[in-house]
């Protein structure tokens, strides 16, 4: 059986490389499917993600980088060995996501009932 392989570009060299897909690329697969929320805690990047920035995992490519969609409208690749990042579990993106979604309900009410309150205050 023929080995899958990949392009690589290094920094410290500067040059494309060819190396075998190794089994730490498959793990990276298998442990950050696609949908897979994580939280950056650092980036070595020239322009990077800010830190505690969470997003959403994309795909993982050849190389192991995983390709994210963060939620601040900005699409990077992740590096697992240069980058710091954590995983989040789907238990905390969920009650994240509901914390969110209430603490906008709760601005919405306080809206309506300022409006009310001006609302009365003009019809007396």
């Amino acid at each position: 059986m023929r080995k899958m392989r990949c392009i690589l570009f290094t920094l410290e060299t500067k040059r494309l490389i060819l190396r075998p897909l190794t089994e730490k690329d498959e793990m990276l697969r298998q442990r950050y499917p696609e949908g897979t929320r994580i939280c950056l805690d650092h980036m070595e990047d020239l322009c990077p993600v800010e830190s505690g920035t969470c997003g959403t995992v994309r795909f993982v490519d050849d190389a192991g980088t995983l390709h994210c969609k963060f939620d601040n409208g900005r699409m990077l690749g992740v590096i697992p060995d240069v980058d710091q990042f954590h995983k989040i579990d789907q238990e905390q993106a969920q009650n994240d996501t509901q914390t969110e979604e209430n603490i906008e309900c709760e601005e919405i009410t306080e809206t309506e009932d300022l409006e009310e309150n001006e609302e009365m205050n003009m019809s007396m």
